[in-house]
């Protein structure tokens, strides 16, 4: 009996279950549920706001990621009988046991989030959702909300810049599971890298859960694991234009091999046999999908003589080979030496299929490594990227943090002896202000109750960390840049899936002006607040400071 098909939707959204239920949060974030209830404020309403205080990598921009498992996590957020009873045993014993009843109780139908939509470019801080509801619940949502949004938008973030360094015509194929912070970390990082960028992912679970195209051939471990040619079974493979009868492939090879060696001055006596038998035992099971690793002992001496002899004769029994892969020394060097001899020996011995093979490069790149080899001449078609991209190396976090901005309509603020670390009060409402050519020129934050701004009239306003630096500006095209996405329960807006957010990156990228995406010193993008929130940031400083005497007061 056949087994029952999964959905890849279904399975993604159990995952989010399982990896992110109600207890994946900070024990703190219970204590003050539980001071909101004891004090009876644990049903006013808030306003809480997630944005980040830097662009990541030294860049000058970000992308926002992570919103569809935040959704689900949302949609699902419900605490169990067996949550309920680990939380008696480890908050302090005067907890109130109606509490715990509350906590059962407790899930997101009060809840509303207003989000940028994911995939979009960012930038430092601007508020990028908005959470609001009851002061307990959106409390609880915090740590949840964070974890969720700041590696997948970091790693997202770190891909398009390998992208941006990559340029548009070569493939990049995320390999990095194995260095991943744990399989949560593999996955996310599968997911995002593509969404920011990448074409394909070696994670098959990846694949299987987000729709990514999957690709992956043969290790080193498969090549030294072959010592000799009696090793390959079966030794015959039967011809693609029809033929019926099984050809020796062991036979054909080597004679191949032979006027290789006499094309190129390749030293038989050099020539690893166990590499041979890998490729031919490979190259038997796999005949369309030949692709190996020719670094095992000798590029020029062994490496790629073996792979020219083994897929000659793969051409020769109407099979089309894919490529190599080059994975240690100078792979610009290495990569024009094996272009060279493809196109030698399809024009010595006739076969096109030569012409077409792809040269894939992977030697522990870095954004970096990418830049100077784009500089240098080569002839890779493939990058494959593992350990700098997961790991973000050059930044391990995006900073997200998620701050209280109202409750019961008052606006709230943070001032902290550090301005950076001081927030933004009130609910609010973001319009990005696009110029004549198309390019987004200024991120405005608004309070909500105030008119949008409007296309060719001028406006003034704040530049975030520019103190008291009024500017004028005149957009040509205004945009709201958030939109409500849960209400009641309920996502209100289509998910995206990995491919529909990965066009949405594209596209949010192409419109940026190409001085905010320079890999290197890139011009900072406008971030400012409307005369209006500028004000009640003033009035709020000043309300500060006068009410600090409040215990001399009679």
């Amino acid at each position: 009996m056949a087994a029952a098909s999964v959905d890849p939707g279904e399975a993604m959204e159990r995952s989010v279950r399982e990896r992110v239920p109600p207890l994946l949060t900070d024990l703190y974030q219970f204590t003050m549920a539980y001071a909101y209830w004891r004090t009876e404020r644990h049903h006013e309403p808030a306003v809480f706001e997630l944005f980040f205080r830097d662009n990541p990598f030294g860049g000058g921009f970000s992308l926002f990621a992570g919103l569809h498992d935040c959704l689900l996590f949302l949609r699902t957020f419900r605490f169990t009988d067996e949550d309920v009873e680990f939380l008696r045993s480890v908050l302090p014993p005067a907890t109130e046991p109606a509490f715990f009843h509350f906590l059962r109780g407790l899930d997101c139908s009060s809840v509303t989030l207003r989000s940028v939509p994911e995939g979009t470019v960012v930038f430092a801080r601007v508020p990028l959702m908005e959470v609001s509801g009851p002061l307990a619940v959106v409390q609880l949502l915090e740590t949840s909300l964070l974890c969720l949004v700041n590696y997948a938008s970091l790693v997202c973030s770190n891909a398009a810049r390998f992208r941006l360094a990559a340029g548009p015509r070569r493939k990049l194929l995320e390999m990095g599971l194995r260095r991943a912070q744990g399989p949560d970390g593999g996955l996310t990082a599968s997911r995002y890298t593509h969404v920011g960028g990448f074409d394909l992912t070696s994670n098959v679970q990846a694949g299987f859960l987000y729709g990514i195209p999957v690709a992956g051939t043969m290790a080193h471990s498969y090549v030294t694991s072959f010592s000799l040619l009696e090793e390959v079974r079966p030794q015959t493979l039967v011809a693609r234009n029809g033929e019926p009868d099984p050809v020796d492939v062991i036979s054909l090879t080597k004679g191949w091999l032979r006027r290789v060696c006499e094309l190129l001055g390749g030293e038989p006596g050099k020539i690893s046999e166990g590499e041979l038998a890998a490729f031919l035992s490979y190259a038997i099971a796999y005949p369309q999908n030949f692709l190996p690793v020719i670094d095992s002992y000798s590029v020029g001496c062994s490496g790629l003589l073996n792979f020219c002899a083994v897929a000659l004769a793969l051409c020769e029994l109407d099979y089309r080979p894919v490529g190599v892969r080059l994975d240690s020394g100078d792979l610009c060097r290495q990569s024009v030496e094996v272009r060279r001899v493809f196109r030698l020996c399809s024009e010595h011995f006739s076969v096109s299929a030569f012409d077409s093979l792809i040269i894939v490069g992977t030697n522990n790149i870095t954004e970096q490594s990418m830049v100077e080899l784009n500089k240098k001449e080569n002839e890779i078609d493939v990058f494959g990227v593992g350990t700098h991209l997961v790991t973000c190396t050059r930044q391990p976090s995006l900073g997200c943090v998620y701050k209280l901005v109202e409750v019961r309509g008052r606006p709230r603020m943070k001032i902290s002896e550090d301005p950076e670390k001081s927030t933004v009060p009130g609910r609010k409402a973001v319009y990005r202000l696009v110029d004549a050519e198309g390019h987004p020129f200024l991120d405005l934050v608004c309070l909500a109750v105030e008119s949008p701004p409007e296309a060719g009239v001028s406006l003034s306003c704040f530049p975030l960390m520019c103190d008291n630096t009024r500017v004028s500006v005149i957009p040509a095209q205004v945009t709201c840049l958030r939109q409500e996405v849960f209400t009641k329960g309920r996502v209100t807006h289509p998910l995206s899936s990995a491919a529909e957010t990965r066009v949405k990156v594209q596209s949010s990228l192409q419109t940026l002006h190409p001085r905010h995406k320079r890999l290197q010193e890139p011009d900072s993008y406008g971030v400012a607040l409307s005369e209006k929130l500028y004000h009640l940031v003033t009035e709020i400083r000043k309300g500060s400071s006068n009410n600090s005497n409040f215990l001399l007061a009679n």
